[in-house]
């Protein structure tokens, strides 16, 4: 529930981040460039000064809870507004370890609309339906399509490879009941932001490996697909930029548990042996993010294996920009950019 000192809250940030860029630049200095001397976009430069003056501390050192409350209070401040649809509904399915809650966004009631089952960002251990509601309703209106919002167990409670398995229960359920839903069984794509988009590949990999069809289409907005691979977008924006690598390693810790094989695609993605099985793939990424170098790779193997590949980059943004579309005006952008291409992609399928 939106209340009014949440309304006050996001009015202040919002004004804050937009101050003239005079007074902006005087109190914290220019925009940063990046390796290929792209300037980052003003409101974010705002955005992240204001959020180090105040000293706001990184999301792992508040500890698993504190992590996960804080994330979600971010996610709903800066996301855009829930949009008016047919309907929102939220229904729990069976899963491999009990039920998984999902969440349906419908743009209309016309039988044989495409959809997308979504998994949310938040590095396998903070994350959840709430904090995605803006995104996913956008997704739904603007992409004209069904969206189901997937709210997978996490870790530490949950750790590798529990995600993974809800996740591919959740897309199995969705296509096995297509006719129930109203939707298109053969117009199903799979889609997801950092490790969501991590979570959207494996599934279709897991379904190749499984010999069952992947989904028609996957988007894949700034995806973690390799634990191995030492990247230039690590060490550049590893620091200053929101994600930054103390962060990635926790995740990564909090999710593997002790889980060394880094090579197995479920882990690394980029790794799997059979890309040319994937679908027609769109693979997002931000400019200044630690995870940029990472889903041009995806891309370019993607593409080598003869899959249809489109890699957008937006290339003045940061990471979770997807979650910020009702904070940061080029974000607003990106996320209509995005649905616009979902739109294109499932009702050209």
């Amino acid at each position: 529930m939106t209340t009014p000192i949440k309304v006050l809250e996001r009015y202040t940030v919002r004004s804050a981040v937009r101050m003239p860029r005079m007074l902006g630049e005087r109190l914290f200095g220019a925009p940063p460039t990046n390796d290929l001397g792209v300037p980052l976009d003003y409101q974010t430069h705002m955005m992240l000064s204001l959020a180090d003056y105040v000293g706001q501390p990184q999301l792992h050192e508040l500890g698993t809870e504190g992590a996960r409350a804080e994330y979600e209070r971010t996610n709903l401040m800066c996301n855009l507004p829930v949009c008016k649809l047919r309907e929102i509904e939220d229904r729990r399915i069976d899963g491999p370890h009990g039920q998984i809650p999902v969440r349906i966004y419908r743009p209309s009631h016309a039988p044989g609309l495409p959809a997308c089952v979504y998994y949310h960002g938040g590095g396998f251990v903070i994350g959840g339906l709430d904090g995605y509601d803006g995104l996913c309703s956008a997704l739904a209106e603007r992409g004209r399509c069904v969206v189901i919002s997937v709210d997978y167990r996490l870790a530490p409670e949950h750790p590798f490879p529990a995600p993974i398995d809800d996740s591919l229960a959740a897309y199995r359920w969705v296509r096995d009941h297509a006719d129930d839903l109203g939707i298109d069984a053969e117009r199903i794509a799979v889609a997801g932001d950092s490790a969501g988009g991590n979570l959207a590949t494996v599934v279709c990999q897991q379904l190749v490996e499984a010999g069952e069809e992947p989904p028609a289409y996957q988007l894949l907005i700034y995806p973690t697909t390799d634990q191995i691979g030492e990247y230039a977008s690590h060490r550049h924006f590893g620091e200053g930029f929101l994600l930054t690598g103390a962060m990635m390693d926790w995740f990564t810790r909090t999710y593997l548990s002790g889980y060394s094989d880094l090579d197995d695609p479920r882990v690394s993605p980029l790794r799997f042996d059979r890309l040319d099985k994937l679908p027609p793939t769109r693979v997002i990424t931000a400019g200044f993010d630690p995870l940029r170098d990472e889903g041009i790779a995806y891309a370019e193997r993607l593409a080598d294996a003869g899959v249809t590949t489109v890699h957008r980059s937006f290339d003045r943004l940061i990471h979770s920009f997807i979650t910020m579309g009702g904070l940061l005006d080029s974000a607003g952008h990106a996320v209509a950019d995005i649905a616009h291409g979902l739109r294109d992609a499932l009702h050209r399928a």
